[in-house]
């Protein structure tokens, strides 16, 4: 089995085929490839504090500095951070790869 992704995490049903995606949509993370293969996650799946305005928590998140305090202390982050440990693409990297 692969790494797990953010979606699968939050059994948010936002994925592409998700029970959620005809009420809410697709997620940002779920589509964005410029992260694809970060941390070993499909699209933005496993570096999903980086993408802008998705829903969290039932909450509808804006840009980046706006949620990345949300996401700071958010446990999928914090277990992304823990299993790559010294293989963590830094902060400035992933937004990089954003531009």
């Amino acid at each position: 089995m692969g790494k797990m992704n953010c979606w699968e995490f939050k059994k948010c049903g936002r994925e592409p085929g998700g029970n959620k995606v005809n009420e809410f949509g697709v997620c940002t993370t779920a589509e964005e490839n410029r992260l694809n293969e970060i941390h070993g996650g499909k699209n933005a799946g496993r570096s999903c504090w980086v993408v802008a305005h998705t829903l969290c928590g039932g909450a509808k998140q804006g840009g980046f500095a706006q949620k990345y305090m949300n996401c700071f202390e958010c446990g999928f982050r914090l277990k992304v951070e823990n299993e790559e440990s010294f293989t963590l693409v830094t902060l400035d990297k992933l937004l990089r790869r954003l531009r």
